[in-house]
């Protein structure tokens, strides 16, 4: 097994059995529902703003071990992130996740265990699912986000 592939699976493995952020805010500033449709994956996104940084955020929700740590991988990166910092890294996550780059930008850190995802096309979807509902909550959709 390769670097990347041991990486992809513990990390995976570890913010499956104990995500970071599971939870509500109960004064969030968006609040945004998140489905894969062909996985069944479901989720509920909650940001905390403060100007233009994000103070918090937590997720709800249930789905394939892909999409419950992509969701955790990804709230604990963007906890106290710009807005402007957060769309820029959903752009080279999206980026890394659609496109067979040889190697994953280094300030990705951590969220390079999503690119072993890229191995198994079908599950592309489980991994982007958390970042969707991320753009559409900060671009302000007030609809659920499908992975469709």
């Amino acid at each position: 097994m390769n670097e990347l592939q041991e990486l992809y699976r513990e990390v995976i493995l570890d913010h499956n059995r104990q995500p970071r952020n599971f939870g509500e805010i109960d004064d969030a500033d968006r609040v945004i529902d998140g489905v894969n449709p062909l996985c069944g994956d479901r989720m509920t996104l909650y940001l905390k703003l403060d100007g233009k940084t994000v103070e918090d955020v937590r997720f709800r929700g249930s789905g394939c071990a892909i999409s419950v740590a992509s969701s955790s991988l990804m709230t604990e990166r963007i906890k106290g992130a710009s807005i402007d910092e957060t769309m820029g890294l959903f752009e080279m996550v999206h980026e890394m996740l659609t496109n067979d780059a040889d190697e994953p930008p280094d300030e990705l850190e951590k969220l390079v265990a999503l690119a072993g995802v890229r191995e198994y096309p079908s599950r592309v979807k489980c991994a982007s699912l958390a970042w969707h509902a991320l753009r559409a909550a900060l671009t302000g959709a007030d609809h659920e986000v499908s992975t469709e």
